[in-house]
């Protein structure tokens, strides 16, 4: 059992529903969210753009969710409409530096953790590009740069949420059917290595462990295999095996369909996990409404499909686990 504190308990709490589920939205997205806007509108978004895109699915989906994912650059006004629902605030840059190897992070400059505490966070959440397959000293650094932030947000008494999407230190295409195959090695050995305690993070944010349009026999299939249906079940109960800690699936940009059924099959292979931090998969679709048609427009949509996008995640999530049964308190 991992022992929380009187405040880590208290966030995570925050950011649950009255199960221990966490069913989150995420709006943490920034040089991605400009750029599709931009794309879909043809000219350039700024600052407001975000604010006013990242405000309106914040107070719509809000009501629907058990907590939010926002950033602090272009977050905060929207984290005033969350219809009184837990807060997590991102602490790290968007995207990386593409010139240096590695897929390198860093922290925002005007933040710490508790700047963003004093800002209403419940939680802190940070995202790292990670495979245990890259270079030691390249891994070195991120672990070294992952104990800091753990360090800071027990200082602080807040929990910390720690998300690690993979990718190729090969640098193959993460969209290839020869990176599914590589997938689940490296989904568990990043549980594996951030579940120790040193780190002190809280909840792994983590990828399913494998690419669900090469899972054969499901409805997500595209007609290259990588694994069987049987194998992709028995790649999910391999990763929940590799840590004690909680931890929630993320959608990782694909469709609402493709993630409710990569929860069916997460729910069908058994694992005790706890719930989800989910994003594009609610609101990605309204991306071009709001670029093309305003917010009017993209509001009503998320009062449609948007909730309905939403409602479908709420109940794959039946079968979730409490976090409860992983902790306890001080």
């Amino acid at each position: 059992m991992i022992k929380l504190t009187p405040g880590k308990l208290a966030g995570l709490k925050a950011v649950s529903d009255h199960r221990g589920v966490i069913a989150a939205a995420a709006m943490d997205q920034r040089g991605s969210l400009q750029k599709s806007l931009a794309k879909e509108r043809g000219a350039a978004a700024d600052a407001h753009d975000l604010e006013e895109f990242k405000t309106l699915v914040t107070s719509v989906l809000t009501r629907y969710a058990s907590a939010i994912l926002l950033d602090p650059e272009f977050g905060l006004p929207a984290s005033k409409h969350r219809n009184g629902k837990g807060l997590l605030l991102a602490y790290e840059k968007t995207g990386y530096d593409a010139t240096t190897p590695g897929r390198l992070p860093d922290l925002l400059d005007l933040w710490s953790v508790r700047r963003l505490k004093e800002a209403g966070a419940d939680c802190i959440k940070i995202l790292l590009y990670y495979t245990p397959y890259e270079k030691s000293s390249v891994n070195d650094l991120k672990h070294a740069w992952i104990e800091r932030i753990g360090a800071e947000c027990v200082a602080n008494d807040i929990p910390f949420f720690l998300e690690f999407v993979g990718y190729d230190a090969e640098g193959g295409d993460e969209k290839s059917v020869a990176y599914a195959k590589k997938k689940p090695e490296i989904v568990s050995g990043s549980m594996a290595e951030f579940g120790k305690a040193h780190y002190n993070v809280d909840v792994l944010k983590v990828e399913v462990p494998v690419e669900m349009a090469f899972v054969e026999g499901t409805r997500s299939f595209k007609g290259e295999k990588a694994y069987t249906r049987a194998e992709a079940l028995q790649h999910f109960r391999d990763a929940a095996t590799m840590t004690h800690k909680p931890f929630i699936y993320l959608s990782a940009g694909v469709s609402n369909p493709v993630f409710i059924e990569t929860l069916e099959l997460a729910v069908e292979s058994g694992t005790t996990f706890n719930g989800v931090l989910c994003g594009r998969a609610t609101w990605k679709d309204g991306i071009p409404i709001y670029a093309k048609q305003g917010p009017k427009a993209f509001e009503d949509w998320l009062n449609t499909t948007g909730v309905e996008n939403i409602t479908n995640v709420n109940n794959a999530l039946k079968q979730a686990h409490s976090w409860h049964d992983k902790v306890e308190s001080k």
